[in-house]
């Protein structure tokens, strides 16, 4: 029996997140990512997942939009698409995946599938609702949401799954979409847009974001303990989140939130910094002789190590400086609040993904260290 299953592609999802922009929400995010040097990632991490579908050699048969918004992903996976849309103008935009959504699910899809972040999914959300089950590949620079497989591969593994048995079992998900403006300034606002139907996979299909609970003494002693570690000539590259910018204030300066910074002898030496920034001041450290360090910290509830949200902190900085030189930090409660779920891996550099270890130190307080695991999730193909 030939499955149908719909594609859309959002082209400019996550473009601005090695730039440090936080996101390419509007025209003129976009064209500031590009004059960066900021390049599309959506389409590639589409083809990944299709491939999956490629190689299990099913019958299927696939819509999806002209270009850019899925025809190119597909085409790159070695399918045959049937474009059912076509872009108004030269730049897509939400209306477009609106139309192509509602076009796909009148069409009869067994499943929708797109690529994108929350700005994607509430635009597919407004279409369609809950009238067809989704499979989401992750290529947003903020995924709040908790309708996108934990990363490409997976959301082949998925999609496999479906064409060879159909859904057996769906679970709602939430539409969550935080304001970029505010987002960029370091404030994080998100609400709730609605429910998309996902595959009831806990393994497969990311958690949603949890803010962390106020335990401001936990964090602060850890904070103190990592800041009191540093070694003098030694270049820190801090990441995003509240536990890694009371690391910054305990070296005396207020680090940036929701961006990446560069620490050196207790001082700020570059703040907000983006992929190319970060390679530049790793060729021309003060001590070359001292090799780098990461510091990140989990997203809460999710567990996302590299991925989501700190995409500065790309698969060629962190090669650059080693997976070795990956401190993680994080408070029981937030490791607690995984519930057993794996620290993740999501760059584009698959071989990178694989080569983390099982397990990972992760610092939870002065002298305390908890080894958790750490995975990079794929069905059973």
């Amino acid at each position: 029996m030939t499955r149908v299953i719909g594609l859309i592609v959002n082209p400019i999802a996550g473009m601005g997140g090695s730039v440090g922009l936080k996101g390419t929400d509007g025209r003129a995010i976009v064209r500031r990512a590009r004059e960066l040097g900021a390049s599309p990632r959506a389409a590639g991490r589409a083809a990944a997942a299709l491939e999956e579908v490629a190689a299990a050699g099913l019958d299927v048969k696939l819509l999806t939009c002209a270009g850019d918004m899925g025809e190119t992903a597909a085409l790159a996976a070695r399918l045959r698409p049937t474009v059912v849309h076509r872009p108004a103008g030269e730049e897509t935009s939400g209306e477009d995946t609106r139309v192509a959504a509602r076009a796909m699910r009148d069409a009869g899809v067994d499943v929708l599938v797109f690529a994108g972040g929350d700005g994607t999914a509430r635009d597919v959300f407004e279409a369609v609702g809950e009238t067809v089950p989704v499979i989401a590949i992750p290529a947003g620079v903020k995924i709040h949401s908790a309708v996108y497989a934990v990363n490409p591969r997976a959301a082949g593994d998925l999609l496999v799954g479906v064409l060879r048995g159909g859904l057996a079992r769906t679970r709602e998900a939430e539409v969550m979409d935080v304001d970029e403006d505010a987002y960029r300034d370091g404030r994080l606002a998100t609400r709730l847009y609605g429910f998309l139907r996902v595959p009831d996979d806990i393994r497969l299909v990311q958690a949603g974001k949890v803010r962390s609970r106020n335990e401001d003494a936990v964090a602060d002693l850890l904070a103190a303990a990592v800041a009191d570690a540093m070694e003098p000539g030694t270049t820190y590259v801090l990441g995003p989140g509240t536990t890694t910018r009371r690391i910054a204030r305990r070296l005396g300066f207020e680090g940036t939130l929701l961006g990446v910074d560069i620490v050196r002898d207790g001082r700020m030496v570059a703040a907000d910094v983006g992929e190319q920034q970060l390679i530049d001041e790793l060729e021309h450290q003060h001590e070359p002789s001292r090799p780098a360090w990461i510091i990140v910290t989990p997203i809460g509830g999710q567990g996302y190590l590299f991925g989501r949200g700190n995409q500065q902190l790309s698969a060629r900085v962190v090669r650059a400086i080693g997976i070795g030189h990956v401190i993680v930090v994080a408070t029981p409660d937030k490791l607690a609040a995984l519930q057993g779920r794996p620290l993740l891996v999501d760059t584009d550099d698959e071989d990178l993904n694989r080569a983390f270890p099982s397990h990972i130190a992760v610092a939870t307080g002065r002298g305390r260290r908890a080894m958790y695991p750490v995975a990079y999730p794929r069905g059973a193909g």
